[in-house]
């Protein structure tokens, strides 16, 4: 009925429901900025990635990446940034082969390697901003 009062415990469901939700929006925003952040550095990176028997150059991985992202994010499962390097940038969704990232002068390593060590430098310099 509307108009009528609503005791102490809805109140209180009402606030954790809400504090949950906003914790889900909160947490998806903050994957949304890494994802962006580790796809910025790839493309400037000048590393060359392989896919499927090919080698691509950050450029194109960065556009083939994104456009796994938006799916899964149509697909909501993306909620983390360790979810899109999981599910979108770590291997190829049709062979499953693992995808390697190769930079000039360095040894060629996994993608999920390379974006990882970069997310856990962005969170160390984001957590060291005042």
């Amino acid at each position: 009925m509307i108009g009528k009062k609503i005791g102490p415990l809805a109140t209180y469901q009402i606030a954790v429901l809400f504090c949950g939700i906003l914790s889900q929006a909160t947490a998806a925003s903050v994957a949304d900025v890494e994802i962006r952040q580790l796809l910025d550095y790839l493309e400037r990176s000048g590393c060359v990635v392989y896919r499927n028997g090919s080698w691509y150059s950050a450029s194109d991985a960065r556009a083939h990446l994104e456009k796994k992202y938006r799916y899964l994010l149509d697909k909501r499962w993306v909620d983390t940034t360790e979810d899109f390097i999981d599910r979108a940038a770590a291997a190829s969704s049709m062979s499953g082969k693992p995808y390697q990232v190769q930079c000039e002068g360095r040894k060629q390593v996994s993608s999920a390697e390379w974006l990882t060590t970069e997310l856990q430098r962005l969170r160390r310099a984001s957590a060291t901003k005042p």
